[in-house]
């Protein structure tokens, strides 16, 4: 059997508003790596940049500025985001460090995200954390952010019960998942009696 091979093809992008700048970004990283997205889009936009500052910060985040270094997809840096500190691997760590070094909001964003996730352990008292924290995430420049704040109020007693209490119904919305994705997959193929079998044997 043929081995895999380790070559890995960067991904292929569809051209964007920040191409025709792309030197210019190059340039301005390569003299100085930690200036701030804002100064690169005032900058860009003076030369006639038109585009989104969110649809710079991707073009950055993706590697696309960076010539010939490896390319970073925000789904991976996602990834590494989300994924517990002590369960990185070391050169994924020293990526993620590089990531964050280069670009203050995605330092914020590291930092922001870090601090939710302490919370995600039920503790007396992480309430009135997490008040702070959204607060702090609303004097900040990241609009996803934001968003992700608002839907917390939204329900905030049972989110308020999710980071205070040891109880959950984790594993009753596990079981309803799974009984929805096998209604998906027999959905006019097959009875009751059937479903009811494979749910029994789940």
């Amino acid at each position: 059997m043929k081995e895999p091979t380790g070559d890995r093809r960067a991904p292929r992008y569809k051209p964007t508003l920040v191409d025709p700048y792309r030197d210019h970004l190059r340039r301005r990283r390569s003299e100085d790596p930690a200036v701030p997205v804002t100064h690169l889009l005032r900058e860009i936009k003076e030369l006639g940049y038109t585009g989104s500052a969110n649809l710079l910060v991707r073009y950055i985040t993706q590697g696309r500025a960076e010539g010939d270094k490896p390319v970073t997809t925000p789904q991976r840096f996602a990834r590494l985001l989300l994924t517990r500190p002590e369960n990185l691997r070391d050169k994924d760590t020293a990526l993620l460090r590089e990531l964050v070094k280069v670009c203050p909001e995605l330092s914020e964003l590291s930092r922001l995200t870090g601090e939710f996730a302490q919370l995600l352990t039920p503790a007396e008292g992480n309430d009135a954390k997490l008040t702070d924290w959204i607060t702090t995430v609303r004097t900040v420049d990241l609009p996803h952010l934001h968003s992700f704040a608002n839907g917390l109020e939204l329900d905030r007693a049972a989110v308020d019960a999710g980071l205070t209490r040891p109880y959950h119904n984790g594993r009753t919305e596990g079981v309803n998942t799974r009984t929805k994705r096998i209604m998906r997959q027999m959905h006019g193929r097959a009875g009751f009696p059937l479903l009811r079998h494979r749910i029994l044997l789940q």
